[in-house]
């Protein structure tokens, strides 16, 4: 399996003998306005693609968390071809369709895919009235033959749903969304550098890889300093905290 990031949520996963399109916002730097009512009014996203958005747009499938701008942006929506294979969670599948495109299916809890075991999984995007506010989000874990199991946690905090979905699936390979954002008040709506930690301490089988970091006004958990809390922790040996572009390759156990 090699994974590598794009930018912020967005993935390139070869995997299973597919090649697999997380979460895609290809919107070149500073073509959106900055998420409101947070810190900063930095234009979104924060910096460019690190490869040309062309490269991405012919994946086997598309794999889509939630329809939040910087999971899903209209750049993605226009450029992608309207037949791509689109995975998503209960509820995205009607503004999905209505965007053009002809094969989405909606998981409701593992549906099989060419060769793939897809099961999907539930999160937090925040706590009380803002994460009521922010929507259903959901994760996915995929499973395929001589591949090891890789659980895709998307945009929630670490809650009871995420260390469920570690203690259910065991997967080899963690891919969780940090960058700690915020709006000016209330509670974080992504990881922190704390969930992180959590995260390795609750599944001590799995690698994790943090992403979701230094690309949108919100994130304010610098790479540096996750990388810093990690090796403070003992964890850097276990994790990875990618740069934009960065491949990484994962043998783990294979699934069963």
């Amino acid at each position: 399996m090699k994974i590598r990031l794009i930018r912020n949520a967005t993935l390139w996963l070869e995997y299973g003998g597919r090649c697999i399109l997380v979460d895609p916002m290809l919107s070149g730097a500073g073509a959106n306005p900055p998420i409101p009512n947070t810190a900063n009014d930095r234009r979104n996203p924060l910096v460019p693609l690190p490869v040309p958005a062309e490269d991405l747009l012919k994946p086997d499938l598309v794999l889509i968390t939630h329809l939040h701008p910087d999971h899903w942006d209209a750049e993605a929506a226009g450029r992608l071809p309207k037949g791509t294979p689109i995975l998503c969670q209960p509820g995205d599948a009607e503004p999905l369709a209505d965007q053009g495109f002809t094969d989405v299916s909606p998981v409701e809890e593992e549906t099989a895919w060419r060769g793939l075991l897809i099961a999907r999984t539930s999160g937090r995007h925040g706590t009380g009235d803002i994460g009521a506010a922010m929507g259903p989000v959901s994760g996915f874990v995929l499973r395929a033959e001589g591949e090891p199991a890789v659980y895709i946690a998307g945009d929630t905090i670490y809650c009871a749903e995420v260390a469920e979905a570690l203690e259910r699936h065991q997967p080899a390979v963690t891919i969780v969304n940090a960058g700690g954002a915020v709006f000016k008040a209330g509670d974080p709506i992504t990881m922190t550098a704390d969930d992180v930690v959590a995260v390795c301490r609750k599944a001590l089988q799995t690698r994790v890889i943090a992403v979701h970091m230094e690309a949108i006004n919100h994130c304010l958990l610098t790479r540096e300093d996750l990388r810093a809390r990690l090796e403070q922790e003992g964890l850097s040996e276990r994790t990875d905290v990618p740069a934009d572009g960065q491949w990484l390759e994962e043998s783990g156990a294979a699934s069963n």
